[in-house]
């Protein structure tokens, strides 16, 4: 059968969905729950304990079509029946997802071919998420099962909504199917065969392409602009396949019912950084509203880092709307069983970035298969824990602010400049031979830096088309980017804005290929230096601790580039025998702003320092700026026109946290807090502290 991928299914020319829908005028509290999985007749009991920990909402459906569809085009609706009505009358609410993610048994009997063909063979049924996406069979098969899905449940008043598929990716797809419709795109993109090969360096290696039937599959390549572009396509695949898959449900469900996806992040044992297989950016368009899923470590690891850089990223791929929690944990791994008050901590640091709903993964801990050890809020015998009833104790909590709390805006001021593009060609380097540093490495301890300083952002990419919102954006290791992309962000500098560059920006073309003339291209003009030497540093500190972190922290890691100024102002110099002439932090006047360029990987206690410096520079440091981490403030502004300040302590010590906005009164606690005053902060305790008046538009 043929290919179903087209090339008008993967434009890029991406709208967003119209008119965004509400989900809830109140905060949504709840977990995932799968009666089918339960190895008892436990609903009205579930039913009591969610009422009684104040559970307000359930996602159901997305893991079960088997279940659902246990013979090709017979539906047993029975499970998702009993557990509507039962809602229903309990006042839950229901979140659909469609069960996509995990295909039956008889599919893969019927139709082998579904079963993706990846670089490393043909797949076997047995795991999760290991279909072809693009398969004609699977697009049929799933189709089905989503329109009859849909149409069974849409009028039932419990649903208010729809998940899209779960933590979608496109699974490394890359079998012959693939391998054409990738050639038909790039086809379309590059139809000039001798430019193509030019562009990419295909004459290295004799990897030539003279002619469009000899293109070679991109699955054994060693050309670094073949296989981003490959990774380019296939994260548009996502994008496509989470777009057909909104429209088949647009096209059935009722109009006051959303649609979201829970995307998920590159995962390190937990939730870590920017995720290689999708361009959030572009699949969110697709959506009413973004869905996250978020886990991290907890108990003396517990730092609510990954909790806001997921909030952020969530909330910042759809302009700053609001955004859903799908998935966190509740109790999770055996080593995250979470500490006394570590629940309410996490539930309200969720908040504190603009999420609209938490929903932990999940109900019960299933009694089989691979997820036995990945607990919900109940363990496998179902009675409430020290973690249910901390849970109840947040539902209840929630049951009475929820509608102050919901809809909360930012007004960040700070931006961190992200990028699929980069991040596929600087990982296909790693730098050099031997080291596994990727670009979710460089990226995220900036990001960290400033929210142990409590300095919030968001994320922006290369379609975000204003920046004029923003007064500093950094821009982590843009390794692959157009001229006019570049242009577009020292246009930022030029206009009055701070621009802060790491090392390796500017290196590449969007193309992968290196830029012949001065390194680094406009970025290093814009940033006054050159360079056209780089090395690993061993043994390299800089020169008389410019940023007073001590010999331990004052040193370069990782990569270092040798950099000469031109106009810009040398900040810190490399301290070694051979390199100490070169600059290693610079700044330029560039316009009516600035550029800072560092030249190497710092420790993160300098990545801090020199973070600081540029916030400062940027007349941005403020009142929270009193606080710091393991003290964390994070702001907005809610429906009713006041400040809101959440106030998170993650550490199992008290705290007496300073605070210096204008009197108001901890939500949490009813009581006043004073301008200049104090918060008192139990071990893992939180305040929200809302203003006494509206704050000016």
């Amino acid at each position: 059968m043929a290919s179903l991928i087209t090339l008008a299914a993967l434009s890029t020319d991406l709208t967003w969905s119209q008119s965004p829908k509400v989900p809830s005028q109140t905060i949504l509290f709840g977990a995932a729950y799968y009666e089918e999985y339960s190895p008892t007749d436990r609903l009205d009991e579930d039913i009591r304990m969610m009422k009684a920990a104040n559970i307000t909402v359930v996602r159901i459906a997305e893991s079960t079509w088997g279940t659902l569809e246990p013979q090709e085009g017979v539906f047993d609706f029975s499970h998702v029946d009993r557990v509507l009505n039962a809602m229903d009358k309990a006042g839950i609410k229901v979140i659909v997802g469609t069960p996509t993610y995990a295909f039956p048994t008889w599919l893969a009997r019927e139709h082998p071919d579904v079963l993706a063909i990846t670089p490393q063979g043909p797949g076997i049924y047995g795991r999760r998420q290991n279909m072809d996406i693009t398969n004609p069979n699977f697009r049929a098969a799933a189709q089905r099962v989503i329109v009859a899905l849909i149409d069974h449940v849409k009028d039932h008043p419990s649903v208010i909504g729809y998940q899209v598929d779960n933590e979608t990716k496109y699974y490394d797809t890359s079998g012959p199917n693939v391998q054409a419709a990738f050639v038909k795109w790039m086809q379309a993109r590059h139809p000039d065969l001798n430019k193509l090969n030019h562009d990419f360096g295909l004459d290295y290696w004799s990897n030539r392409i003279n002619r469009w039937e000899d293109f070679p599959s991109a699955n054994g390549s060693i050309n670094a602009s073949l296989s981003s572009a490959f990774a380019e396509f296939q994260r548009g695949l996502v994008t496509e396949y989470l777009g057909w898959q909104a429209s088949l449900i647009r096209q059935h469900d009722r109009p006051d019912q959303f649609l979201t996806q829970n995307f998920d992040l590159d995962w390190r044992g937990y939730s870590y950084g920017v995720q290689t297989e999708v361009n959030h950016f572009d699949a969110a368009r697709v959506l009413d509203v973004a869905g996250i899923d978020i886990y991290h470590p907890t108990q003396d690891h517990l730092t609510g880092t990954e909790i806001a850089f997921g909030g952020d990223i969530a909330r910042s791929i759809r302009g700053g709307q609001n955004y859903l929690v799908m998935e966190t944990e509740a109790q999770g791994f055996p080593e995250w069983t979470p500490y006394p008050g570590q629940l309410r901590l996490q539930a309200f640091s969720h908040l504190a970035s603009g999420a609209n709903m938490l929903e932990y993964w999940h109900w019960s801990t299933t009694n089989n298969a691979a997820e036995t050890y990945w607990r919900g809020l109940l363990s496998q015998d179902e009675k409430p824990n020290p973690t249910y009833d901390e849970a109840a104790t947040i539902g209840k909590d929630l049951a009475r602010l929820g509608p102050e709390l919901v809809n909360m805006k930012k007004q960040n001021r700070i931006a961190i400049y992200v990028s699929n593009q980069a991040l596929t060609a600087f990982n296909a380097f790693k730098f050099g031979w031997t080291s596994r540093t990727t670009y979710n490495d460089v990226m995220r301890p900036f990001y960290d830096a400033l929210y142990r300083m409590n300095e919030e952002v968001d994320f922006i990419d290369p379609s975000t088309t204003d920046l004029s919102r923003y007064k500093l954006i950094v821009v982590p290791a843009l390794y692959a980017a157009s001229d006019a992309e570049i242009e577009h962000l020292n246009a930022f500098a030029k206009s009055g804005g701070h621009l802060v560059y790491t090392f390796k920006s500017g290196f590449s073309d969007e193309n992968v290929k290196v830029r012949s003339g001065p390194q680094g291209g406009a970025v290093a003009e814009a940033a006054g230096i050159h360079y056209n030497q780089f090395t690993i540093p061993e043994g390299v500190s800089l020169d008389g601790d410019p940023y007073h972190v001590g010999t331990a922290d004052n040193s370069a890691r990782w990569w270092m580039e040798l950099l000469t100024p031109t106009t810009a102002t040398i900040l810190a110099q490399y301290h070694h025998p051979v390199w100490g002439k070169y600059a290693a932090i610079t700044r330029n006047t560039y316009g009516k702003g600035e550029v800072t360029y560092i030249g190497f990987m710092p420790s993160d206690a300098l990545a801090e320092k020199i973070m600081k410096e540029a916030v400062e520079r940027a007349n941005l440091w403020g009142p929270q700026q009193t606080l710091h981490f393991p003290t964390i403030m994070r702001s907005g502004v809610l429906a009713n026109g006041k400040a809101v300040h959440y106030v998170l302590n993650y550490t199992a010590a008290p705290v007496q946290a300073s605070y210096g906005f204008p009197t108001g009164k901890d939500l949490l606690s009813g009581t006043t807090v004073q301008k200049d005053g104090t918060i008192a902060l139990p071990a893992w305790g939180a305040a929200i502290v809302e203003e006494g008046t509206q704050t000016k538009p």
